[in-house]
């Protein structure tokens, strides 16, 4: 008797052990699908440009941010009424050696010899803040410059919609700019990228956090 009151006991263990097993599988895959998804969204909804140091020495760092300005200045007069982040990509492409030239014109200017070196593509970029809003970390769509041998410190925005601050130094995101997202976002995934989100929306930010930062989301094909 005593023997089958331990199967009996030992199966209900069992049983529970699988259906936590199952649960949390289960959870896991729903978690791993909502993050897949509104990763997706967001970087499907924006185009950044991430301006590469030739090193982090405090002159090559300079010069960077230079750059970065003389690219924004150019940046602004071909992308301002864009309203679509294809038409975006479509006019970089159109104008990548102008972008080009621009960064060679400032580097000479400053005295320095460096080359440069222009990719649009799909590149991994950590979580980043911009004023009130902030980005999850995963793979955008993206112009990267890179200054000489491109070792240094990074610099990122967001060319469309337009979150390359006008006052660079004030870190304030244009209102536009915000209407803009939340046109091209769903309330939900707008308010994860808001920091004016309540801890419930925050907690779903710190998933998609956990997910790209070990790799659980990858690059688009």
């Amino acid at each position: 008797m005593k023997k089958f009151l331990n199967n009996i006991k030992n199966s209900k263990i069992g049983i529970s052990i699988t259906l936590i097993l199952l649960l949390f599988l289960y959870t896991t895959i729903n978690a791993i699908s909502y993050v897949e998804a509104v990763s997706t969204d967001i970087s499907d909804s924006v185009f950044r440009l991430h301006v590469i140091a030739n090193s982090d020495s405090n002159e090559d760092q300079s010069l960077k941010y230079k750059v970065r300005d003389n690219l924004l200045k150019y940046m602004n007069n071909i992308c301002s009424d864009c309203s679509s982040k294809q038409e975006a990509i479509d006019l970089v492409t159109e104008h990548q050696e102008e972008f080009k030239q621009v960064a060679l014109d400032t580097i000479k200017k400053e005295g320095y010899y460096y080359n440069v070196k222009i990719n649009i593509g799909n590149f991994e970029f950590p979580t980043k803040q911009y004023g009130d809003i902030s980005l999850p970390a995963g793979y955008y769509d993206a112009l990267r410059v890179e200054i000489g041998e491109a070792k240094g410190r990074n610099w990122w925005c967001v060319m469309f919609p337009s979150l390359c601050f006008i006052d660079v130094s004030s870190g304030i995101v244009p209102e536009e700019s915000k209407e803009e997202l939340q046109n091209i976002l769903s309330d939900e995934e707008y308010s994860i990228i808001s920091d004016n989100s309540d801890n419930g929306i925050k907690l779903k930010f710190k998933l998609i956090e956990f997910f790209a930062n070990n790799g659980l989301l990858t690059a688009k094909n």
